[in-house]
């Protein structure tokens, strides 16, 4: 037993009796596991997290004193909050989780009497440390900053990647080059997250709002909540979509396959997993193709729903993979010679997209401080800027079309395009 005096834990499930007793050193009252016992546990070396002779020291346990007929892992996104129920469900598929000293499923039903133990993972750090990672900035100012995010990067720090994201850039930044002053809002900061009011997938680029104060980041996040805002994609798919504009309404859940690499993919379900899900598409402009090279769409996507993988999955569903998305069908990589069949030899191999080629053009919601309407447009990256010039000079291309409720302006979005 270590001197700590950190010890497996009893919790009872009713928050009431735990009001009767002084709170144990890894549950905060309530019932809720405390990550700053663990950290702190951690940084005085009373709990090794790669030493297993340890595991009993930041092992908790909780004896349900009524019957919830809750499954698992929705029980323990109420206890373990510093984990989202993806990560928890991971954590269950891993052993890490007993219930009656049983390995246990995500789906098994909680009842009066259970007792829940698990192996709680280190919770993220808190403390992110600045990097000097460029950062398009489209707006900045006391209250708020948007940019535009570039692909190949996370957006904060998870329990594989603490340097490197998004959030240790915008901690760099806002130490050494705004001009506005001010930093993250608090709001998620112990969850790691300080100033996120939304994401977006690593691959995915586009505009994004950083609250810069704890009004400014709960105002948005409202806003987000209660799908007040205007989000527009923009996406390039394999094969000619026929109509020019339609509503997608297939509901979505995570993969039933438990195979690796297919914990976090998402498929149509119509069982009780499924999740609605709304996705409107407009049709932008059409490339019938070259000599080597299938036809593509530049299509412009609402969301009206925000699963996970949502625009992936359902234009997938439809026939219409993202280019570069291999995860739900699309190709792996896009090379020059794909769409130039002309193109000098020794550039037929040059890769041009090897990502999902989606991108967040647009964003529009009210300011948090003036509360007038704003709206920003985050022009494409290079590499999708350079698939879509060769498109239209190489691939057939049709007309752009007007696309009636399509809000993104091309000309901004698609700059010399």
């Amino acid at each position: 037993m270590s001197d700590s005096g950190i010890q497996p834990e009893i919790q009872p499930d009713d928050p009431r009796d735990d009001a009767e007793e002084s709170p144990r050193p890894l549950i905060k009252p309530g019932g809720r596991v405390d990550p700053e016992a663990i950290r702190a546990a951690i940084d005085r070396g009373d709990i090794d997290p790669d030493d297993e002779s340890h595991d009993a020291l930041r092992t908790v346990e909780f004896e349900l004193s009524r019957d919830l007929n809750k499954r698992l892992d929705r029980y323990l996104v109420d206890r373990i909050s510093f984990l989202s129920r993806s990560q928890l469900q991971r954590l269950i598929e891993t052993g890490a989780v007993e219930v009656n000293d049983r390995t246990a499923k995500a789906s098994t039903k909680l009842r009066k009497g259970d007792r829940v133990s698990v192996l709680v993972p280190p919770p993220p750090s808190t403390e992110i440390q600045g990097e000097d990672i460029p950062i398009e900035v489209l707006y900045e100012d006391d209250a708020m900053l948007v940019l535009n995010k570039q692909p190949d990067i996370i957006v904060h720090p998870a329990r594989s990647h603490n340097s490197g994201t998004l959030l240790n850039a915008l901690v760099y930044y806002f130490e050494n080059k705004s001009s506005s002053g001010g930093g993250l809002s608090d709001v998620g900061k112990e969850f790691a997250r300080p100033g996120v009011v939304h994401r977006l997938d690593r691959d995915t680029s586009g505009v994004m709002v950083i609250a810069k104060d704890e009004t400014a980041h709960w105002k948005l996040g409202r806003q987000f909540e209660k799908r007040t805002t205007n989000k527009r994609y923009l996406a390039i798919v394999h094969g000619l979509i026929e109509a020019d504009a339609d509503v997608i309404d297939v509901p979505l859940g995570p993969s039933p396959s438990k195979a690796k690499g297919m914990r976090e993919k998402q498929v149509v379900r119509h069982d009780d997993q499924g999740k609605p899900a709304v996705t409107v598409y407009r049709v932008r402009q059409r490339f019938h193709g070259s000599r080597t090279s299938g036809p593509f769409t530049l299509v412009e996507l609402e969301l009206k729903t925000g699963r996970t993988h949502q625009i992936r999955v359902h234009l997938s569903h439809l026939g219409y993979p993202i280019v570069g998305d291999d995860m739900y069908g699309g190709s792996v990589r896009i090379s020059r010679g794909e769409i130039d069949p002309d193109c000098p030899k020794d550039a037929r191999n040059e890769v041009i997209v090897q990502r999902q080629a989606l991108h967040a053009a647009l964003l529009g919601f009210t300011h948090p401080t003036t509360d007038q309407p704003v709206e920003f447009t985050a022009p494409l990256p290079k590499d999708l800027r350079e698939l879509v010039a060769l498109l239209r000079e190489h691939a057939s291309p049709g007309e752009v079309l007007p696309a009636p409720g399509a809000t993104v302006d091309l000309h901004r979005a698609i700059p010399g395009g």
